[in-house]
């Protein structure tokens, strides 16, 4: 009876949805807090309202074959609607990514009971539960209770096994809705968990202590954004009919890869008390058909697009005479859906999306 039980209670913690975190967070109580706020588990059409507004105009939800569930509901049926977005055994049953034209594929392992996890000075390392008993009657367990944990699977120690999701997209005119350069992903210095999941303060389970463990709440324009500024560097030059201003993006990819978004660059200039908004200048990758801009499955080509690259260092000018003394005032920031079209999707009342979201901000003194 007693096998029984701990079988059934295994299985519930093996097969937990995201919907039901608790199970994890018996023993990963910081991790699954985190992760319970992260757009990972808020994926699917009913907790992320942009998703749901694009599928809502999508030709597809006619048909209801909802082709997104591959990564924004991997454990439901396929094609399934479902109130599920990405799990916890999501990420950590991802055996290896297939690269396809079209999107990349994530292949799971069918042992659900091992899970996969990275750990530097173990990569050779397979933890199975065990216990021993010392001679002195001691007993010292080795592992988990409720999964096996193997380390050895070496896309988990690069941003490989974000490939999956995090890749590419591209619709039926065969056209590149959103692309992550893959390159930015096989680093084992840096790369897409180093960036979106830091490490921060506190330990990754209650069974064994650390000082810190790797950020589950997914640092980016969702959420955490803050955490992401270390990759964006300004820097100030004054010239005789103005100044400019050097953005460099550190990032091996776009500053913002999803054609939706759009970056913006504020300065102020504060002289005494008076302070005076300057040009505002906007970065988008704008997508569409026929130089009109689209919803991405109509798109066929890139109607305009000044978003600062891949370690790019871009300089934009300001036409402003300054006076020594004169403060200047940075603000790079973005909004999660273009402005243009947040009517179009119907989302002009959500002040979460609609709302300016500060990336970084910085003073400049002028001598």
């Amino acid at each position: 009876m007693k096998t029984l039980l701990y079988i059934l209670a295994l299985s519930s913690i093996l097969f937990a949805s995201a919907e039901d975190i608790a199970s994890c967070k018996k023993c990963h109580p910081t991790i699954a807090e985190e992760f319970e706020s992260s757009m990972h588990k808020k994926s699917n059409v009913y907790d992320d309202k942009v998703h749901r507004a694009i599928w809502d105009k999508h030709p597809a939800k006619a048909k209801n074959n909802y082709n997104c569930a591959e990564c924004h509901t991997p454990n439901a049926t396929a094609n399934e609607v479902s109130h599920e977005g990405v799990t916890c055994i999501s990420c950590h049953t991802i055996k290896s990514v297939e690269k396809h034209a079209a999107k990349n594929k994530n292949v799971y392992s069918e042992d659900k009971h091992t899970l996969f996890s990275a750990e530097k000075g173990r990569e050779t390392e397979i933890v199975k539960y065990k216990t021993t008993t010392s001679w002195w009657g001691n007993k010292t367990s080795i592992g988990s209770a409720y999964h096996d944990i193997d380390y050895t699977n070496k896309d988990y120690y690069t941003g490989e096994m974000c490939m999956g999701c995090h890749s590419h997209k591209q619709n039926k005119h065969k056209f590149d809705v959103c692309r992550t350069e893959e390159a930015g992903a096989q680093s084992k210095k840096e790369n897409c968990i180093t960036c979106h999941m830091p490490k921060v303060g506190g330990t990754a389970t209650t069974v064994r202590h650390s000082a810190t463990h790797s950020y589950h709440g997914f640092a980016g324009a969702r959420a955490g954004a803050s955490m992401l500024s270390k990759y964006v560097e300004f820097d100030f030059k004054k010239s005789a009919n103005g100044f400019d201003v050097t953005l460099h993006n550190k990032a091996p990819h776009d500053l913002m890869s999803h054609p939706l978004r759009v970056v913006q660059l504020r300065a102020t200039l504060i002289r005494g008390t008076k302070h005076t908004q300057l040009k505002t200048h906007s970065f988008v990758r704008q997508i569409g058909h026929e130089g009109k801009a689209t919803l991405p499955w109509l798109a066929t080509e890139i109607v305009s697009n000044n978003m600062i690259k891949a370690n790019e260092k871009r300089v934009v000018a300001f036409d402003q005479v300054l006076q020594s003394g004169d403060k200047i005032e940075l603000v790079l920031g973005f909004y999660i859906v273009n402005p243009k079209v947040i009517k179009k999707l119907n989302l002009q009342d959500e002040k979460e999306i609609t709302k300016f979201t500060v990336l970084k901000g910085q003073h400049f003194n002028v001598e």
